[in-house]
């Protein structure tokens, strides 16, 4: 991939300063609203929940504060479920479907789980269909001390101030189109680098933490998702995404050391979702609803494990 040849900003070979960053923001425009189809929602679930504004986001003249759902009868005795959705605004049914499952079933693992839930990580990402925030940071490579991303850095510290054993993180995420057409060149020009372009697997997969992979989970969770949409094909050199698959679905990533959102804690069981809503074998409503059965999944396992 040329960097020069497929993104307007920058010069080939040269990595974006101040300048180009610049000139990338005031190419964004709000195109949905992270209030009516977000925080409506959230606050809607105050009868059954906790709702904790764990922080705000400062761009230009724009505040986003920023939710948790969490548990209303919280017990020490308890572990601990973490669901993040919306760490790359863009991937609607990753926010979506942590919003959903907070409606339909969360209270019905209540008396085995506190549950912490963060529907949406990165609300001006939402609002663009952005992957990167407004420094051109892309939150899920952000997830380190010191975070350059706000985004990463207030849920990892909500997270810590909580104090809690977690279990299980479910990281709510999708692969889209517009990956190949706009982000991955955007990549490539930003940082002065040649990226391959890959097929997007056409269908659901997993990418599970090479460090702790838990194959048996993510098998249990690609089961469950069977049941609600289509579980993508690896490609004719056996891989998704560029990356060989561990088994069927799934593949693996070094999530700590890349900076993942599903990375950042210490829980034994971790998996990020991957969606892909451009297939023609399914709608917006389909893709929410294979995120739910992802942690539907995730949960019947744990309990199983326990």
């Amino acid at each position: 991939m040329n960097t020069k040849d497929n993104y307007a900003i920058g010069e080939n070979g040269i990595k974006w300063g101040q300048a180009e960053k610049a000139a990338w923001y005031t190419c964004q425009t709000i195109k949905r609203s992270y209030h009516q189809e977000v925080v409506s929602k959230v606050e809607s679930l105050k009868d059954r929940f906790d709702i904790v504004t764990y922080g705000e986001l400062s761009y230009s003249s724009m505040q986003y504060p920023l939710f948790i759902i969490k548990s209303k009868h919280w017990s020490s005795e308890k572990k601990t479920v973490l669901v993040t959705g919306g760490v790359h605004g863009y991937e609607t049914s990753g926010v979506q479907g942590a919003i959903r499952f907070a409606q339909t079933l969360a209270q019905d693992y209540s008396e085995k789980f506190n549950f912490i839930i963060a529907p949406c990580v990165s609300p001006w990402g939402y609002e663009t269909i952005n992957r990167w925030n407004p420094d051109a940071v892309d939150p899920n490579r952000s997830f380190y001390q010191n975070s350059p991303a706000q985004e990463s850095a207030a849920l990892m510290a909500y997270i810590e101030s909580v104090n809690t054993e977690i279990v299980l993180h479910v990281d709510l995420h999708e692969t889209t189109d517009t990956d190949n057409s706009e982000f991955r060149p955007a990549l490539a020009a930003r940082d002065a680098v040649e990226h391959k372009v890959w097929d997007i697997p056409d269908g659901f997969y997993l990418v599970g933490d090479s460090t702790k992979p838990e194959a048996s989970f993510q098998q249990k969770i690609i089961e469950t998702v069977t049941k609600v949409t289509h579980i993508a094909p690896a490609d004719s050199g056996g891989s998704l995404i560029g990356v060989p698959i561990e088994q069927f679905g799934v593949i693996n990533y070094q999530a700590r050391k890349l900076g993942l959102c599903m990375g950042f804690t210490d829980a034994p069981y971790v998996t990020t979702t991957e969606v892909y809503p451009d297939s023609p074998l399914v709608d917006d409503e389909n893709c929410i609803l294979a995120q739910v059965a992802a942690v539907k999944g995730a949960l019947a396992f744990v309990i199983l494990s326990k």
